[in-house]
């Protein structure tokens, strides 16, 4: 039996009452979330639970400083919420310290620069096209403006990381900070090997884990814990946490963190924000998210053979994560209009640069896609081949202008998420 609907101006009614134009906004966005299937890598389904907690009246308070140390009073609760935070934080990833207060993924790495660097120092981190981000030193970025960014890239033969040639840059140009990690990696990274570099040249290792923090929870991916010095991440992606983000760090570098973020970098914290971090944190702790972990990289293994027997170019041959990048020079369509075709059929994914591609970056020759959105549906592998020839039809009407079949596509992709809602969404 299909479960009633809930009109918009029940499932909000304040926002409804005081804003129905916002409030038609909002009830829009979400029933495309609940038609759609999302495969862009970075983006998931949060809980009920920490949906809600991100609308608490947690929201009125200022709360500058930290823990015991604020400029503000009435931080009896606000204290703990944080504290608590923080504390599943160290418990999930084994670290020694965590500050749970940057707004993000990008100033938290900008207070990794702050906390170790001076400006004009060298940070040794993936170029861009390559699968890195953007505050890896990249020269757009600040953090390639104020800093010397030097970068290392894939092979072009296996499209993987060659710690051979990271660890001969790193002795040419001595940095002071490396990263590893970034925000188009396929496949598993290697902490270890990428330590023996930092420690031979006397660098901070820095691992960005934006995108698998939820695979490294769930015991899928393995942890940096062991190898770095500090821990940057984003809530969101794999973690199905709220849009924040967790710097964590071994003890000898908890008061440096500490200080770039606060002072050096914000104001007073989000403290809705934390909350539903903390709740996510406790979802990531449980079995189940253990579970769904295992099921999100076995779905992107598994999509990944059914795109590939499809004749589609997987960089690196395949994924070792949550992430396939896909090459589709040899189906001769752009990335970026494959992507706004995908969209149109309700299949929502990003353009991407791929390595060595010859196009501009807003016009790449790639897409990026990933499976943590419809795992969280819990769409089973099963189900992958299906999603596989749905993107095959549609790359190739986009080469052709069929939009007869986009528009086919489309109600198929409606009629599959129709059998599995989404976490945290209304029921329609």
């Amino acid at each position: 039996m299909t479960a009633p609907s809930v009109p918009a101006d029940l499932r909000h009614p304040a926002l409804a009452a005081a804003d129905p134009e916002l409030a038609a906004l909002v009830a829009a966005e979400e029933r495309l979330q609940a038609d759609t299937l999302r495969l862009i890598p970075s983006e998931n389904y949060v809980s009920a639970a920490v949906l809600e907690a991100s609308g608490t009246v947690l929201q009125n308070k200022y709360s500058e400083g930290y823990p015991g140390k604020r400029y503000y009073e009435g931080q009896q609760v606000i204290d703990q919420v944080e504290t608590l935070t923080a504390e599943r934080a160290k418990g999930l990833f084994g670290m020694d310290h965590a500050n749970v207060q940057p707004y993000s993924g990008s100033p938290a790495n900008l207070a990794v620069y702050l906390a170790f660097l001076k400006p004009g120092d060298t940070v040794l981190g993936m170029s861009l096209p390559m699968g890195g981000h953007l505050t890896h030193g990249w020269g757009v970025s600040a953090t390639g403006t104020w800093f010397n960014g030097v970068q290392y890239g894939v092979r072009r033969d296996t499209g993987r990381v060659d710690l051979d040639e990271v660890r001969d840059l790193a002795l040419a140009e001595r940095p002071k900070l490396i990263f590893c990690g970034g925000t188009a990696v396929p496949r598993e990274i290697d902490f270890a090997g990428f330590a023996s570099i930092a420690r031979e040249v006397g660098a901070v290792l820095v691992a960005d884990i934006a995108h698998i923090a939820g695979l490294i929870a769930g015991g899928a991916h393995p942890s940096p814990a062991p190898h770095v010095d500090v821990v940057s991440t984003t809530t969101h992606k794999t973690l199905r946490g709220p849009r924040g983000a967790m710097l964590l760090s071994r003890a000898e570098h908890a008061r440096a963190i500490d200080r770039a973020v606060f002072p050096g970098l914000q104001g007073g914290p989000h403290n809705q924000t934390t909350a539903a971090i903390g709740v996510a944190l406790r979802e990531a702790a449980t079995p189940d998210f253990r579970s769904y972990a295992r099921d999100v990289v076995t779905n992107a293994r598994t999509l990944g053979e059914e795109l590939a027997a499809r004749g589609f170019d997987l960089v690196s041959g395949g994924t070792d994560n949550h992430l396939l990048l896909i090459d589709l020079t040899a189906k001769d369509v752009p990335g970026k209009v494959a992507a706004k075709a995908l969209d149109r059929a309700g299949i929502v994914v990003n353009h991407n640069s791929v390595p060595y591609d010859t196009r501009k970056p807003f016009d790449p020759s790639g897409i990026r896609i990933g499976t943590p959105a419809l795992t969280s549906r819990g769409i089973p592998a099963s189900e992958m081949g299906t999603v596989a020839e749905w993107i095959t039809r549609v790359v190739q009407a986009a080469r052709t202008g069929d939009e007869a079949t986009v528009s086919e596509v489309r109600s198929e992709v409606k009629a599959l998420m129709d059998g599995y809602p989404a976490p945290g969404l209304p029921v329609f």
